[in-house]
Protein backbone atom coordinates (compact mmCIF):
# COMPACT_ATOMS: atom_id res chain seq x y z
CA UNK A 1 0.00 0.00 0.00
CA UNK A 2 0.97 3.63 -0.42
CA UNK A 3 1.02 6.37 2.22
CA UNK A 4 -1.68 5.30 4.71
CA UNK A 5 -1.72 2.00 2.81
CA UNK A 6 2.02 1.77 3.49
CA UNK A 7 1.34 2.27 7.18
CA UNK A 8 -1.41 -0.38 6.96
CA UNK A 9 1.10 -2.76 5.36
CA UNK A 10 3.66 -2.15 8.09
CA UNK A 11 1.00 -2.38 10.82
CA UNK A 12 -0.31 -5.63 9.37
CA UNK A 13 3.16 -7.19 9.31
CA UNK A 14 4.00 -5.93 12.82
CA UNK A 15 0.69 -6.38 14.65
CA UNK A 16 -0.70 -9.51 12.92
CA UNK A 17 2.47 -11.23 11.70
CA UNK A 18 0.87 -14.64 11.12
CA UNK A 19 -1.64 -13.25 8.60
CA UNK A 20 0.72 -12.04 5.84
CA UNK A 21 3.15 -13.84 3.54
CA UNK A 22 4.88 -10.56 2.57
CA UNK A 23 4.29 -6.82 2.27
CA UNK A 24 4.91 -3.94 -0.13
CA UNK A 25 5.13 -0.51 1.50
CA UNK A 26 5.25 2.64 -0.62
CA UNK A 27 5.96 5.86 1.32
CA UNK A 28 4.44 4.46 4.53
CA UNK A 29 5.11 5.96 7.96
CA UNK A 30 6.70 3.61 10.48
CA UNK A 31 6.63 5.90 13.54
CA UNK A 32 3.61 8.17 13.98
CA UNK A 33 5.44 10.65 16.24
CA UNK A 34 8.36 11.19 13.87
CA UNK A 35 5.88 11.45 10.98
CA UNK A 36 3.95 14.22 12.74
CA UNK A 37 7.13 15.93 13.95
CA UNK A 38 8.28 16.24 10.34
CA UNK A 39 5.18 18.16 9.24
CA UNK A 40 6.15 21.75 8.37
CA UNK A 41 4.71 24.62 10.43
CA UNK A 42 2.56 25.83 7.53
CA UNK A 43 0.68 22.48 7.74
CA UNK A 44 -0.07 22.92 11.45
CA UNK A 45 -3.84 22.62 10.91
CA UNK A 46 -3.30 19.27 9.20
CA UNK A 47 -1.08 18.13 12.06
CA UNK A 48 -3.63 19.20 14.69
CA UNK A 49 -6.36 17.40 12.78
CA UNK A 50 -4.27 14.24 12.63
CA UNK A 51 -3.65 14.39 16.39
CA UNK A 52 -7.41 14.59 16.95
CA UNK A 53 -8.02 11.57 14.69
CA UNK A 54 -5.07 9.43 15.75
CA UNK A 55 -4.53 10.35 19.39
CA UNK A 56 -2.00 12.60 21.03
CA UNK A 57 1.35 10.96 20.38
CA UNK A 58 3.03 14.18 21.56
CA UNK A 59 1.93 13.75 25.16
CA UNK A 60 1.55 9.96 25.26
CA UNK A 61 4.75 8.19 24.16
CA UNK A 62 3.35 4.80 25.23
CA UNK A 63 0.44 5.28 22.83
CA UNK A 64 2.86 6.16 20.02
CA UNK A 65 4.87 3.02 20.69
CA UNK A 66 1.67 0.98 20.69
CA UNK A 67 0.52 2.20 17.25
CA UNK A 68 3.87 2.65 15.46
CA UNK A 69 5.15 -0.44 13.59
CA UNK A 70 8.77 0.59 14.17
CA UNK A 71 8.49 -0.39 17.83
CA UNK A 72 7.21 -3.86 16.88
CA UNK A 73 9.82 -4.84 14.28
CA UNK A 74 10.69 -7.95 16.30
CA UNK A 75 7.21 -9.31 15.54
CA UNK A 76 7.63 -9.07 11.76
CA UNK A 77 8.09 -12.46 10.11
CA UNK A 78 7.28 -11.77 6.46
CA UNK A 79 9.58 -10.19 3.86
CA UNK A 80 9.00 -6.52 3.09
CA UNK A 81 9.65 -4.43 -0.03
CA UNK A 82 9.86 -0.68 0.59
CA UNK A 83 9.64 2.05 -2.05
CA UNK A 84 10.36 5.64 -1.01
CA UNK A 85 10.91 9.03 -2.60
CA UNK A 86 13.81 10.98 -1.09
CA UNK A 87 11.97 14.29 -1.54
CA UNK A 88 8.67 13.23 0.02
CA UNK A 89 7.27 16.28 1.88
CA UNK A 90 4.63 14.20 3.72
CA UNK A 91 6.32 10.94 4.71
CA UNK A 92 10.02 11.71 4.98
CA UNK A 93 12.72 9.29 3.89
CA UNK A 94 13.56 8.79 7.58
CA UNK A 95 10.33 6.79 7.99
CA UNK A 96 11.54 4.21 5.46
CA UNK A 97 15.15 4.36 6.64
CA UNK A 98 14.34 3.63 10.27
CA UNK A 99 12.22 0.53 9.64
CA UNK A 100 14.40 -0.82 6.82
CA UNK A 101 17.64 -0.55 8.79
CA UNK A 102 15.99 -1.91 11.94
CA UNK A 103 14.66 -4.95 10.07
CA UNK A 104 18.01 -5.52 8.37
CA UNK A 105 19.84 -5.28 11.70
CA UNK A 106 17.53 -7.94 13.15
CA UNK A 107 17.92 -10.26 10.16
CA UNK A 108 14.33 -9.81 8.92
CA UNK A 109 14.11 -9.95 5.11
CA UNK A 110 13.71 -6.45 3.67
CA UNK A 111 14.39 -4.82 0.31
CA UNK A 112 14.52 -1.03 0.17
CA UNK A 113 14.40 1.01 -3.04
CA UNK A 114 14.88 4.78 -2.82
CA UNK A 115 14.26 7.20 -5.68
CA UNK A 116 16.27 10.41 -5.11
CA UNK A 117 14.16 12.47 -7.51
CA UNK A 118 10.71 11.42 -6.25
CA UNK A 119 8.35 12.68 -3.59
CA UNK A 120 5.16 11.17 -2.18
CA UNK A 121 4.83 8.43 -4.77
CA UNK A 122 6.46 7.90 -8.13
CA UNK A 123 5.69 10.69 -10.60
CA UNK A 124 8.38 9.84 -13.15
CA UNK A 125 7.18 6.99 -15.38
CA UNK A 126 10.64 5.38 -15.40
CA UNK A 127 10.60 5.08 -11.61
CA UNK A 128 7.02 3.84 -11.47
CA UNK A 129 7.78 1.13 -14.02
CA UNK A 130 10.98 0.24 -12.17
CA UNK A 131 9.27 -0.14 -8.80
CA UNK A 132 6.26 -1.98 -10.21
CA UNK A 133 8.63 -4.42 -11.92
CA UNK A 134 10.49 -4.98 -8.67
CA UNK A 135 7.19 -5.44 -6.81
CA UNK A 136 6.01 -7.98 -9.39
CA UNK A 137 9.17 -10.06 -8.89
CA UNK A 138 8.96 -9.70 -5.11
CA UNK A 139 5.34 -10.84 -5.02
CA UNK A 140 5.98 -13.75 -7.38
CA UNK A 141 8.90 -14.87 -5.21
CA UNK A 142 6.97 -14.71 -1.94
CA UNK A 143 3.43 -15.56 -3.05
CA UNK A 144 4.15 -17.80 -6.00
CA UNK A 145 3.08 -17.25 -9.55
CA UNK A 146 4.92 -15.85 -12.46
CA UNK A 147 6.60 -12.56 -13.26
CA UNK A 148 8.30 -11.05 -16.23
CA UNK A 149 12.07 -11.05 -16.15
CA UNK A 150 13.36 -7.83 -14.63
CA UNK A 151 14.91 -5.47 -17.14
CA UNK A 152 16.72 -2.33 -16.01
CA UNK A 153 14.54 0.66 -16.79
CA UNK A 154 16.45 3.34 -18.66
CA UNK A 155 16.16 6.61 -16.78
CA UNK A 156 15.18 5.08 -13.44
CA UNK A 157 17.04 6.59 -10.52
CA UNK A 158 16.62 3.65 -8.10
CA UNK A 159 19.24 3.41 -5.35
CA UNK A 160 19.49 0.86 -2.57
CA UNK A 161 20.38 2.29 0.86
CA UNK A 162 20.69 -1.10 2.57
CA UNK A 163 23.12 -2.38 -0.07
CA UNK A 164 25.04 0.90 -0.05
CA UNK A 165 25.51 0.62 3.72
CA UNK A 166 26.70 -2.99 3.36
CA UNK A 167 29.21 -1.94 0.70
CA UNK A 168 30.34 0.98 2.83
CA UNK A 169 30.85 -1.26 5.86
CA UNK A 170 32.68 -3.86 3.75
CA UNK A 171 35.01 -1.12 2.47
CA UNK A 172 35.75 0.03 6.02
CA UNK A 173 36.48 -3.54 7.12
CA UNK A 174 39.08 -4.07 4.37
Amino acid sequence: GGSYGGYACLAGLAFTPDVYACGVDIVGPSNIKTLLDSIPAYWSQLRNGMLLKIGNVDTDPEFNEKISPLFHVDNIKAPLLIGQGANDPRVKQAEADQIAFSMKEKGIPVEYVLYPDEGHGFARPENGIDFNSRAELFLAEHLGGRAEEFVEVEGSTAVFPLLEKEEEEAGVAE
